[in-house]
């Protein structure tokens, strides 16, 4: 259909006067055929008065003429006006008008065309918001946890699917575990990474498999000049948070970053890195972190994405396996968040330069960072606010996490065992990492003593760790908290 507004195109091919002499010539007999000047032209087409229309009709029917002789002949029979004009088609018949819309092939065509175009800030909300509403609908009962939402998406040319997803926004108040069965740090982010964790665990599984189907069906490649795995071509990894990242993600949008000039020194408790205790966020600068040392801390999420955006996603135990993993965008739905400079600073400007200092395959990932809609409203009334869910593909329901225990509730739709330690604790992830060594056949890897030996053989990881830390060190953004040594020291 040609769209209004625009000229006619001129097609290969015959135009209508010229088939129709074609066919004159063929079915009368006739050797030639002049087209004449005026089509309803009397004297072309004498008729006469006494013929009635159904016998032109008959000799219509029997091939003795064309369709427009006898359209002229029963308008001069019936004495009414008829006007034909020529245009220019191919060999076909030119199609009836069809409004654009209605066209089936038109409307298949466009929308198949219209996904693929579909920028990803689009997609993933949507995404996360499907998937948020199918878990919830399984367990209405906890819709009150979702307050606080971040996941992680893999978009391959055909989809974009959430894989890792996690609630939550507090940490234990339990002293240090020492036998690795307690989820310290509960928060969104960290809840959906060690979800993702989960999930490419599930996928080395799979291609270490002796089924040749599930292997295919990892995500997982083998690359010629490394003898590590790596995310098939055509994989991205995306991250969504519906709250602005807590600490140096939350700075005054005026603020220039520059750490070494006078006015930076200044704002350094904003810019520099942050700890999360007992829910407040303090600078590591600050005098007040003295007296915090009793007390269970973390690093603020803000810092943390900082981190993994320079040595992987992935963690240490993975690292064993698999080329660090970083996301291309972060993609924040916070409403009360007018501009993403804090993300920015925060994640890239922090440890701009970091990556010529690196071990091989690691860098400095400068992400998409953008805003877009929220999928779920942050609330504070809710009586479950101190829970948190956690789910990643593959799992056949959630499970409920009390951010302050550190374990799973008694109502959770899963629960690992009756000791209600997570599944997301570091205690199941060293039982993954032996469960992959044993497939992958990593001899040396089974036979490490503990989770703190299993880290501290990922010799790359650590090093890119190191280096990062002290760049941030450098700059002056304060020092990174190092975790009690205990915390990591059991065995199974």
């Amino acid at each position: 259909m040609i769209p209004a507004g625009r000229p006619f195109p001129v097609p290969r091919g015959a135009c209508f006067a010229q088939n129709l002499t074609r066919n004159s010539n063929t079915t009368s007999g006739l050797k030639s055929f002049k087209q004449p000047t005026t089509l309803n032209d009397p004297r072309q087409f004498p008729v006469k008065a006494k013929v009635s229309p159904q016998k032109l009709i008959d000799r219509y029917k029997k091939g003795q003429s064309d369709a427009v002789s006898l359209l002229h002949q029963l308008a001069q029979v019936l004495q009414f006006h008829l006007e034909i004009k020529e245009t220019i088609a191919s060999d076909a018949p030119p199609p009836l008008p069809v409004k654009e819309e209605s066209c089936v092939f038109d409307i298949r065509h466009n929308r198949a065309s219209s996904e693929t175009k579909i920028p990803v800030n689009k997609q993933i909300p949507h995404a996360v918001r499907a998937q948020l509403s199918r878990l919830m609908s399984c367990h209405p009962q906890f819709s009150g946890c979702a307050g606080t939402i971040a996941a992680f998406l893999l978009q391959t040319s055909s989809e974009c699917k959430v894989v890792a997803l996690g609630t939550g926004g507090f940490n234990t108040r339990e002293s240090i575990s020492s036998d690795g069965r307690i989820v310290h740090d509960s928060h969104a982010v960290v809840t959906a990474r060690r979800s993702l964790m989960r999930y490419l665990y599930r996928n080395l599984l799979m291609f270490y498999s002796k089924n040749p189907t599930l292997s295919q069906q990892s995500v997982y490649q083998h690359k010629s000049n490394s003898n590590l795995l790596s995310l098939k071509t055509g994989i991205s990894l995306h991250l969504y948070v519906n709250s602005l990242p807590k600490g140096a993600a939350v700075i005054p949008s005026k603020l220039y970053l520059n750490p070494l000039s006078i006015s930076a020194w200044k704002v350094n408790s904003e810019i520099g890195l942050h700890l999360m205790v007992e829910g407040k966020v303090v600078s590591v600068l600050s005098s007040a972190v003295e007296n915090f040392a009793y007390k269970v801390v973390s690093m603020s999420t803000a810092d943390k994405i900082t981190q993994w955006q320079v040595i992987g996603y992935q963690g240490a135990l993975l690292s064993h396996f698999i080329e660090p993993i970083y996301v291309q965008s972060i993609l924040i739905g916070d409403s009360c968040c007018t501009d993403v400079r804090g993300m920015e600073v925060s994640v890239c400007q922090r440890v701009e330069g970091v990556t010529s200092q690196l071990p091989m395959f690691y860098c400095m990932m400068r992400p998409q960072i953008s805003l877009v809609p929220s999928v779920a409203t942050c609330t504070t009334s809710s009586n479950q606010l101190t829970l948190g869910i956690n789910w990643s593909e593959g799992d056949s329901t959630s499970e409920v996490v009390d951010g302050l225990e550190g374990k799973t509730v008694e109502e959770s739709p899963f629960k690992s065992g009756t000791t209600l330690a997570s599944r997301l604790c570091k205690a199941a992830m060293l039982h993954r990492f032996k469960l992959v060594a044993k497939e992958a056949q990593r001899h040396d890897l089974l036979a490490t003593s503990s989770y703190r030996e299993a880290k501290r053989m990922a010799k790359a990881y650590q090093e890119a760790k190191s280096v990062l830390r002290a760049y941030l060190r450098q700059q002056g953004f304060g020092s990174w908290l190092e975790k009690v040594s205990v915390s990591d020291n059991f065995t199974k």
